[in-house]
């Protein structure tokens, strides 16, 4: 495990070695590997980072507003609206990786944007080692790794974190005395909701999704998954009252795992599984059936795409 006080002394002065005088943005997610970026950038160049966390319309329920609220002492703190123009660049993608490219661009774009605003010559990621481990090696294209575009209008790209695991992250959140809902938050990817939606990627599908996910995530809270959430695989028929529904087939997935590498499908009872049904199928009129996955890693990877 990482001797947390030692990385964070190396982490900060690497940073502050990397950016020199410059001004710097940081892509600011609010999960706990942006968030450990973030507060160690902010260590080394203090008020010349400027966090930057972009809704792209494929975000949890409620995630802005949180972000809002968890990093309102950074006062340079921008939220990004871009939700019409990330549905827009993904209108009519239905590959995977080509949705991670298309959703890193997407990024970039907005990244770069605040950069010319702030003049920041440099961009900080809380990219961590299994994202480059599957970018590395074609399992998937990480939106941070493998899912940037070739050519950024940086002067460089910097990952404080890029040799951690997760649970390493985790014990440098609590080191730097981040709280409790940042330092043990189940992971988010980084595409959001577009990897949790098989296939095209619309408004309505992550609507579904999102709440889904919400519902996944305050059932199985007793269980503490490693990561736990719902996702839109296509349309199957159902009945709804009187009347015969075509509705989303909706996949519950919840895995038990140390570093995400790999996972094992949690065991959950019947009686959860029951209430999970009932909750996504009654609060979401066009969910016609839910599914649990049993499938662990490998075979499959943890996220649908």
């Amino acid at each position: 495990m990482v001797e947390t006080d030692t990385f964070i002394d190396e982490a900060v002065a690497e940073i502050e070695a990397a950016i020199g005088d410059a001004n710097a943005v940081i892509a600011l997610s609010g999960g706990v590997d942006s968030s450990v970026a973030a507060t160690l950038a902010h260590r080394a160049i203090g008020d010349r980072l400027t966090p930057v966390y972009v809704d792209t319309g494929l975000m949890r329920k409620g995630e802005t507003d949180e972000i809002r609220e968890t990093f309102s002492f950074m006062d340079s703190l921008r939220v990004i609206e871009a939700q019409d123009r990330f549905f827009e660049r993904l209108a009519g993608v239905t590959d995977p990786e080509e949705k991670r490219h298309v959703i890193g661009e997407g990024f970039i774009a907005e990244f770069e944007d605040v950069a010319r605003e702030v003049d920041a010559d440099y961009l900080v990621q809380g990219t961590i080692y299994p994202d480059r481990i599957e970018s590395e090696g074609n399992i998937k294209s990480h939106h941070n790794v493998g899912g940037l575009p070739e050519v950024v209008d940086f002067e460089g790209i910097v990952e404080p974190v890029r040799d951690l695991y997760k649970d390493e992250v985790r014990e440098v959140a609590r080191a730097l005395g981040l709280e409790e809902v940042v330092s043990e938050r189940m992971p988010f990817p980084g595409p959001g909701l577009a990897v949790r939606v098989v296939g095209e990627v619309t408004p309505e599908k992550a609507a579904v999704a999102r709440e889904a996910c919400h519902v996944v995530e305050e059932e199985l809270e007793e269980y503490e998954p490693w990561q736990a959430f719902g996702a839109v695989l296509g349309k199957a028929t159902g009945v709804k009252g009187d009347n015969r529904v075509h509705g989303w087939v909706v996949a519950v997935r919840a895995v038990e795992s140390r570093d995400g590498m790999t996972a094992r499908a949690q065991e959950i009872d019947w009686g959860t599984l029951q209430r999970i049904q009932s909750r996504i199928t009654g609060e979401n009129e066009n969910v016609a059936r839910v599914v649990y996955d049993v499938t662990h890693k490998p075979p499959a990877t943890i996220e649908y795409e």
